[in-house]
């Protein structure tokens, strides 16, 4: 379905130093809006979160650390980096609550206490010690990082992967795998949604209030099948088909004549076999055209083991007032060049200003996109 915003794309110019100018010089983007480097060398930059007073907190799947990204100078690029934890194993997720630093591991959730206190003028003051939140999730590695988000009833959410690729077996012997949860401090765990197979990011619409998840497909099955998905939780405890059923028909081969007693629920929209959808974030800032309010933005990761690559891109969503899908369009393309890949969008996030920031873990940066009428 085509949507009725305007998409001319243009080719913008370069609004930052000349040496960024390579990483954003093919990227294109809706009328009006331009895009510049806020920060580079964050390696393998995921989650995004900012505190307060205005720190921007970066994850990283490849990396061992959790960065804060400072704008000292307020120009819109922020020339300090600081490293708020290190010695991490794929510490992919971050969230801010109360004034509070959450930050995950495979296998647990830290915290850092107040983290704005000890961050001023760009100086790592007094280091406080992380504390733990929770050391009582599983341990695997494959799909095993974690996105973080706290909930509108103040609850932390938290995805489970699949250990593996298709399988059962594990999911039988253990309810955590392939679902997302609410995670208690003590560590118990309350289902929300089961059958997800890996969930990297995820969103509550900001009316309706359900919580909006990606999910990725499973591989294997072809260059253009199954899709990845778009979902959302209508109750908690919602089942989405894994390892049964993938997209909205695709029965697994393995797996799909295994009769389940219970109710599947389809995607709302599919994206695109192995387009990896990552990091979301519904729009409820005030700096972009009327049109935006609302809409999803999904950055799509891109494919890794499909003939002809696909995704490397970010999307945007439109829904009506309940949160039932209407349409979906390019917002930002050019990081996949014929079958050449320069970045990788990975998450998603509208800053307190009303711009949006994006991580890419390819070319170790995070953007910034903003929006003038001045420039249609």
């Amino acid at each position: 379905m085509i949507n009725n915003k305007i998409i001319l794309s243009l080719t913008f110019s370069i609004f930052c130093s000349q040496s960024f100018s390579s990483e954003i010089e093919n990227l294109f983007l809706p009328e009006g809006f331009k895009i510049n480097i806020y920060a580079e060398d964050v390696k393998s930059a995921r989650q995004i979160a900012e505190s307060p007073n205005g720190a921007i907190f970066v994850g990283s799947k490849s990396g061992d650390s959790v960065m804060a990204l400072i704008d000292t100078n307020n120009d819109n690029y922020a020339e300090t980096k600081i490293i708020i934890a290190s010695g991490l194993s794929n510490p992919t997720g971050v969230a801010l609550k109360n004034g509070d630093l959450y930050f995950s591991e495979i296998d647990k959730i830290w915290v850092v206490k107040n983290i704005d206190e000890y961050i001023e003028n760009g100086v790592y003051e007094n280091r406080p010690a992380k504390e733990i939140y929770t050391d009582q999730l599983p341990s695997d590695s494959w799909h095993g990082w974690k996105w973080l988000g706290f909930g509108p009833d103040n609850s932390l959410y938290v995805p489970v992967g699949a250990p593996c690729n298709i399988c059962i077996e594990p999911l039988q012997k253990d309810y955590r795998y392939a679902s997302i949860h609410k995670v208690k401090q003590d560590g118990s765990m309350e289902v929300v949604a089961s059958g997800v197979r890996n969930s990297v990011g995820f969103d509550w619409h900001p009316e309706t209030k359900k919580l909006y998840f990606s999910d990725n497909g499973r591989d294997w099955l072809g260059d253009d099948s199954p899709s990845c998905e778009l979902n959302v939780v209508n109750s908690d405890g919602d089942f989405f088909g894994y390892p049964y059923k993938h997209a909205s028909d695709v029965f697994d081969p393995k797996y799909g004549n295994i009769m389940v007693n219970k109710e599947f629920n389809d995607p709302i929209l599919e994206l695109g076999a192995h387009v990896a959808p990552t990091g979301i974030a519904f729009y409820d800032g005030n700096a972009f055209p009327e049109d935006y309010k609302n809409d999803l933005f999904i950055t799509l990761h891109g494919s890794w083991n499909r003939t002809k690559k696909v995704g490397y891109k970010v999307i945007s969503v439109s829904f009506d007032d309940e949160g039932n899908y209407l349409s979906h369009t390019d917002f930002i393309t050019g990081w996949l060049q014929g079958q050449k890949v320069s970045g990788r969008p990975a998450a998603v996030f509208v800053k307190s200003d009303g711009s949006l920031l994006i991580s890419d873990d390819k070319a170790n940066l995070v953007y910034r996109v903003t929006y003038s009428p001045d420039l249609i």
